[in-house]
């Protein structure tokens, strides 16, 4: 199985309006690992890691968000799977 990971910041009105449950809710759904949270200078970091399709599909949703997004901006950096990220989960 091909496993890939993401590491992805956000940035607009992401803070706020539910990105971090839509994005945890969406990524069990489908089987995803890792984590998401919000950053102090507003942005939400997120890390995916699973199979390809999967993970391209949250990345591209990180480009709208849940309805109450305003999203300008994401940067997408592709890594090595870690295969330690576990359950997707929202870090505090």
């Amino acid at each position: 199985m091909d496993l890939v990971r993401a590491h992805v910041f956000i940035a607009g009105r992401v803070q706020g309006v539910s990105f971090r449950a839509y994005a945890r809710d969406r990524a069990r759904a489908t089987g995803v690992e890792g984590w998401v949270r919000n950053l102090p200078d507003g942005r939400v970091e997120a890390v995916f890691e699973g199979t390809r399709p999967a993970v391209q599909r949250l990345v591209t949703w990180c480009y709208s968000g849940p309805i109450q997004a305003q999203v300008e901006k994401v940067d997408v950096t592709w890594e090595e799977p870690t295969r330690k990220e576990g359950n997707f989960s929202i870090v505090w």
